[in-house]
């Protein structure tokens, strides 16, 4: 049978004749039984060597898709391909239903100049040459191979180093044993879904919230709830009674920045140990902390077993070091950590080794003071201009911790269409309204100051007022 095979350029003229053929007979293009031209006759049509043939023929005889018959050429033989499935191109496999409804995020191709988007650190605030200093400590032969043993789980130094960090930091009640480090929060609620949710499992989360958790907890077959958030936190009463877990931010609620009030946070244990649910605790950035009273961790009060409390130092040091931490009631620690060692196996124990150090050194206490001192400074000169320049048509929400702020816009506002106007002027905010799950509430901006240099943030408020003066942002 006449096909058609082709050489471009001089690249493995063995390979394109093997290619070209195996995919013609994929094709179904030469059928079990057609005939490959003699060796000879292949080669003087491509202009090359008998032999660089001769190899194709016999890669392809060695894979089973041609074999020889003496005395009468080389043959197409059958492979079991269904030649509909190669000619149609079906769809093949498919995936669950619920990750047709996630979008991968997708790099911005008009970066800001003025970047007010929540929960992004300053990275020119950190210490790179002690953090070089400290790594480079443990890429040595002998720091490796005493990082080899028992590489599945933690550094010992570093757990012990987070127990002390957010018994002091945070009042957190915590041992070295109970300190599961983990590659960010994320992957630490991965883990509490791996353990605790099933198909159908009802989660409660904050609406309006961080919508992460509710993507992880809906990829693992849970029933995600939106429960109220109201000036005293998650509303208790609105949480469903068949709910095995609720995920909240009480230190500094996401997105709206309130904190869940004493009395709210005793009604929510109190709901927990009544149904025996878990509370998983996302304290994500209250190192950050400007005024007030620090907020007690829903963790340190809780006496029945039923907090789990994640935390993360993405927002303190950097987000690409993928540093977490989960401390879990004992008896969900074993689940956890098989889990952990099931998901990644390895973790990354120079990284850990060197956070060790950091922490020990008194390095991450220093960095945390120096930085907060900075953000407070960019938080409080946002609030002076808000409420100089934009009264009537932005309302902050007091707070005083963390790295955002949300702003109400009037009621018949349209914050989507305020987000996009910012972009166009070089302005970097978040609607409020995409962060909602299916409650109805004021739009808003969510109002971040962790990447803004402080002297850019009037010319980027500037820029901001253009674009909610109150002709332009009615819906």
């Amino acid at each position: 049978m006449e096909f058609h095979v082709s050489l471009i350029g001089r690249a493995d003229k063995t390979g394109q004749i093997y290619q070209q053929i195996k995919a013609a007979i994929m094709d179904s293009r030469l059928r079990p039984d057609d005939a490959l031209p003699p060796t000879r006759e292949l080669a003087a049509r491509l202009a090359v060597s008998r032999n660089t043939v001769s190899a194709a023929y016999d890669r392809l005889t060695a894979e089973g898709f041609v074999a020889a018959r003496t005395g009468a050429g080389t043959f197409v033989q059958a492979t079991g391909f269904s030649p509909a499935t190669k000619t149609t191109g079906g769809p093949g496999p498919r995936a669950k239903a619920v990750w047709d409804d996630v979008v991968t995020p997708t790099p911005n191709p008009l970066p800001v100049r003025y970047d007010f988007r929540a929960g992004i650190p300053d990275v020119k605030l950190f210490p790179y040459a002690a953090w070089r200093r400290l790594l480079a400590k443990q890429f040595t032969p002998a720091a490796m191979g005493s990082l080899a043993h028992d590489a599945a789980a933690a550094h010992p130094r570093l757990t012990a180093a987070l127990a002390r960090h957010v018994g002091v930091a945070r009042a957190v009640r915590a041992t070295a044993d109970d300190v599961l480090v983990t590659n960010g929060a994320q992957q630490a609620l991965d883990l509490v879904c791996r353990v605790l949710v099933t198909p159908g499992t009802v989660v409660a989360v904050e609406d309006p919230g961080y919508s992460g958790p509710l993507l992880l907890f809906r990829s693992h077959g849970a029933r995600v709830v939106g429960v109220p958030v109201d000036d005293d936190g998650i509303v208790v009463d609105e949480i469903p009674p068949t709910a095995r877990i609720v995920y909240v931010t009480p230190s500094h609620q996401f997105p709206l920045g309130v904190p869940m009030s004493l009395p709210r946070r005793a009604a929510l244990l109190e709901w927990a140990e009544r149904t025996g649910a878990v509370v998983v605790e996302d304290d994500y950035d209250s190192e950050f902390r400007y005024g007030g009273r620090p907020i007690e961790p829903l963790q340190n009060l809780d006496r029945a077993g039923h907090v789990i409390y994640v935390g993360s130092l993405s927002k303190v040091l950097l987000p690409n070091l993928r540093l977490g931490f989960l401390i879990a009631p004992s008896g969900l620690r074993a689940a956890l950590r098989a889990a952990k060692y099931v998901t990644d196996w390895q973790s990354n124990r120079p990284i850990q080794a060197a956070l060790a150090d950091f922490v020990d050194e008194g390095l991450l206490a220093r960095h945390i003071r120096l930085t907060r001192k900075e953000y407070k400074a960019r938080h409080d000169r946002i609030l002076t201009v808000l409420r100089r320049d934009f009264a009537g048509v932005l309302e902050p929400l007091p707070v005083a911790a963390g790295l955002h702020l949300c702003a109400y816009l009037p009621d018949s506002a349209d914050d989507m269409a305020v987000y996009h106007r910012a972009r166009a002027v070089g302005v970097g905010v978040y609607a409020l309204s995409p962060f909602r799950i299916r409650s109805t509430g004021r739009p808003g901006l969510v109002i971040g100051y962790g990447a803004v240099e402080l002297s850019d943030i009037d010319e980027g408020l500037r820029r901001l007022s253009r674009c909610v003066e109150p002709d332009t942002i009615r819906r």
